[in-house]
Order: structure tokens, then sequence, then C-alpha cells
């Protein structure tokens, strides 16, 4: 079972590791692939995603309940560029194929919801996978450019 679980400062670790592993990343190749996330950026970035909730952004570890293992995060935040919410699902490589990114999306479209986000976006890479879970979760195309598509979800 996977649930949501808001991180402490000093498990920001596993952010570090996630962004870090090619393979997790790959997604992300047509925007540089592996993101480093040092120490020293940790406290200002907990800061602006977990400590100050003004309700413009949400940000959760996926928690794997049965092994006690975080197994990827879920976020969403308000682009005042694009005045939409935008939704960011990432599970690690080697636990894909799982179930544990539908798991994910569908919490992370429940907290969004509880929030008061009435509609939820993610702009994903073409010929990335996640099209169709987003997709098969009550996501619909709202438009593409040639680098990405606009996957929409009314809550």
């Amino acid at each position: 079972m996977i649930a949501l679980h808001k991180p402490t400062r000093d498990e920001l670790w596993f952010r570090r590791e996630l962004l870090a592993d090619p393979a997790t990343m790959s997604y992300n190749d047509a925007w540089g692939g592996a993101i480093a996330f040092p120490e020293e950026d940790w406290d200002g970035w907990y800061d602006y995603w977990l400590a100050c909730d003004e309700g413009l952004r949400f940000y959760r570890y996926l928690l794997d309940s049965e092994s006690s293992e975080f197994v990827g995060e879920v976020a969403y935040h308000y682009s005042e560029d694009e005045d939409i919410y935008l939704a960011d699902v990432i599970v690690r490589a080697d636990r894909r194929g799982k179930g544990l990114g539908r798991a994910g999306l569908r919490l992370l479209c429940e907290a969004a919801g509880e929030r008061g986000v009435r509609v939820l976006y993610d702009n994903i890479a073409m010929g990335n996978p996640a099209i169709g879970l987003f997709l098969s979760e009550g996501f619909f195309e709202e438009y593409r450019t040639d680098e990405c598509i606009y996957l929409r979800k009314d809550l």
C-alpha cells in the first residue's frame, strides 16, 4: 500500500538520490536528465515547498507501507506564467511497473481537490510512457507542442 509522507528536512536525502539517478530521471532527458540537489540547497527548498503552506504548492514522498521505503514523490504547484496547477509524479526506476505511480497520482489528485484545486495539469514529454498512466486516470489532452503534451483533469 502506498501512502503520502510529508518529509522532514533530514529526509531530503531521498529527493537528492531520486533526482540524481539517471534511470529514474530518464523521462527528463529532453530537459537535462538527472538533477543535482546539494545539501546546501535543502533549507531554502524545504521552506518554499513544505514549511510555507500558501496553498499554491504541495509536496509529499510516496511511502511503501509494506517495506517502509520511500519509492517516489508527488507534487503540484501553481504556475503563474501559465495560470495553472501543474502535477509531478516520479517513481524510482527500480520500482516502476507495480502500480505505484497510479496510486501516487490518485493520492495527489485527492490531496489537490481537498485543498481547493479544481483543475490539475501535467506537461509530459512526447514519448513518455506516463502519458498513458495520466490518460487512464481521467486526464485528457488539452493541447500539445512539439516537445510535450498538456494533460488536464477536472477534480
